[in-house]
């Protein structure tokens, strides 16, 4: 039996993205789901798998993630090892249309960006937390390492 926790995610999947809250101002969160292979969902539920530097985009009407890196799953039947997936490639999102074109007005108006936040099991299917962001300056950034260094010597004391 697998452990239930917060907000129904399953197990210990812990997949986050957290160069974007250093990069980027989240100002919504959107849940969403993928179209993934098999081997893919193995690798995800074995932790393989990596969100940094990847990102969100609205291709022909479609919400698309790209550059997320998701490792091959390692087996031991011989017929599965002949056939590879690109870890890079692109996958399919899972948005309803009316989202998907609020979020192509909302790119093309307040020039936000899309990007992939965290990776988690919801009742068995994985879903992804994806951020609509806006990107932070230099001086921002310093400011948010200031305010965190100041919360850990609050916390150490």
């Amino acid at each position: 039996m697998e452990d239930v926790g917060k907000e129904g995610h399953v197990g210990n999947l812990n997949i986050q993205n957290k160069k974007a809250y250093f990069d980027y101002f989240i100002e919504e969160e959107i849940e969403v789901g993928l179209v993934l292979e098999g081997k893919e969902v193995k690798s995800i539920r074995q932790g393989k798998c990596n969100l940094k530097g990847s990102w969100c985009n609205i291709i022909d009407g479609e919400m698309y993630v790209l550059g997320m890196h998701i490792s091959n799953y390692q087996d031991s039947a011989r017929d599965n090892m002949l056939v590879r997936l690109d870890p890079y490639r692109t996958r399919k999102l899972l948005l309803h249309k009316k989202q998907i074109t609020k979020l192509a007005m909302r790119k093309k108006l307040e020039n936000v960006t899309f990007v992939p936040l965290k990776l988690y099991l919801s009742k068995g299917k994985v879903k992804m937390l994806m951020g609509v962001c806006r990107g932070k300056k230099l001086h921002d950034k310093r400011e948010t390492e200031k305010k965190r260094d100041m919360q850990r010597s609050m916390n150490e004391y």
